[in-house]
């Protein structure tokens, strides 16, 4: 007999035994799932993890800007201590897990001397190991070229054990350090064998072209599949003849895409008096093009993002509307963008809800992808290894209508 039988789902009936996928059969311990959605773990290819639960530290963002925020994170960084950045983080990790995320990329600010945060998340990356994995990212919040040490910090990062190298070249004093700025990067990653995920064009200025740089040095040092570009928010300003041959060569490239529509939503379009540009890259261009285009949550409740709950569904769900993603096949394409997608951009391996692969799954109470969205209700279950780590009973509400008390049902 086998370990685990979870009947009536998506994907019909899932056998478990040994933390794997097998063939169904007789089991210990049968569950019917109600016919709801099943996927692979959530995965969040983008995050400020050493920035989360700190709104309002040393000051509110009264103006709510891009850079506003990032003046603020760099008087929060000088009173950061390990055990302070491992504090917030821990909650956050619980939430992300509760949500079904199991992989989770993140960004660490390395224009620190001390590295203080980089080195308390590579404790926590340990920590958490085999529940919910971590990829750390060099991430120069002030610039390599621009910031005081900057290169040397980046390399140092590598050294404690950063995952993947970052770049933000559209913050650089000048054009030309933002391209040396990415040609650094890839450097230094093609040096040490690690992936590539940079902060470019986050921006609303057309001029700002470096993800062009990405594209060719990408091509040029053979690091297809293994690059990441974030946000690129200004090719939403681009016109379209650039747009259309930089979306070609970001497909021949092979470069995967992260679109983090919370916190650009409402960082983008500062300077706009109307129409307010809506703040993400060309996402249904790129998917038409063929690149892998993955969401990201980017904060959570930080200085510059005040909400947030660590929920990728959250920002598929806004992304459904800021990229009018409402069609039923763009309702399923915007769930493959917090799973498969990601995992892609990651390099996730031993991933999917396969026979053999790892059971590692989650369970939405919904019936199907837009159902998930619409609701976006806190997850029924989630596994990992054929082990619930967290799960969430249904809620049940009930209304007085005329004098008569009944239940209400959301799914229909």
């Amino acid at each position: 007999m086998i370990d685990l039988l979870l009947t009536n789902t998506s994907r019909g009936d899932i056998g478990v035994s040994d933390g794997r996928i097998v063939p169904p059969g007789p089991a210990v311990v049968t569950r019917d799932l109600g016919g709801r959605l099943v996927t692979p773990p959530l995965v969040e290819p983008h995050i400020h993890l050493d920035a989360v639960l700190t709104v309002g530290q040393p000051r509110p963002n009264m103006s709510g800007s891009l850079f506003e925020g990032i003046a603020i994170w760099a008087d929060r960084v000088r009173d950061l201590t390990v055990e302070d950045v491992k504090e917030r983080v821990r909650r956050v990790l619980r939430w992300q897990l509760a949500h079904g995320v199991q992989h989770v990329r993140s960004h660490v600010d390395v224009c620190d001397p001390a590295l203080t945060a980089l080195r308390a998340l590579v404790e926590l990356r340990e920590e958490a190991r085999g529940v919910v994995d971590l990829q750390l990212v060099a991430f120069p919040q002030q610039g390599i070229q621009s910031f005081d040490g900057g290169p040397e910090l980046m390399r140092k990062a590598v050294e404690l054990g950063a995952d993947v190298i970052g770049a933000i070249p559209h913050y650089e004093l000048t054009r030309e350090d933002g391209v040396a700025s990415v040609r650094f990067a890839m450097a230094l990653a093609q040096e040490h064998g690690l992936r590539v995920d940079v902060h470019c064009d986050e921006t609303d200025d057309e001029h700002s072209r470096f993800l062009e740089t990405m594209v060719a040095e990408t091509i040029r040092r053979g690091m297809s599949g293994r690059v990441t570009a974030s946000h690129t928010t200004a090719m939403h300003s681009y016109n379209a003849a650039y747009a259309s041959r930089l979306i070609t060569n970001v497909a021949r490239a092979g470069l995967h895409m992260v679109t983090n529509p919370l916190d650009n939503a409402v960082l983008q379009g500062r300077f706009d008096t109307g129409p307010i540009r809506r703040g993400h890259t060309r996402v249904k261009e790129l998917l038409a093009a063929g690149v892998n285009v993955a969401i990201g949550h980017d904060s959570v409740m930080d200085p510059w993002y005040p909400l947030g709950s660590g929920d990728p569904l959250q920002a598929a769900f806004v992304l459904a509307h800021l990229g009018q993603m409402s069609g039923a096949d763009e309702l399923r394409t915007l769930v493959d963008m917090i799973t498969v997608a990601p995992a892609a951009a990651l390099g996730v391996t031993d991933y999917g809800l396969e026979v053999g692969g790892p059971a590692d799954l989650v369970v939405f109470d919904a019936i199907g992808e837009a159902e998930a969205l619409r609701l976006q209700r806190p997850r029924y279950l989630v596994m990992r290894a054929g082990r619930v780590v967290a799960e969430t009973a249904p809620a049940h509400t009930t209304v007085t209508w005329d004098g008569v008390t009944e239940e209400v049902d959301f799914l229909r």
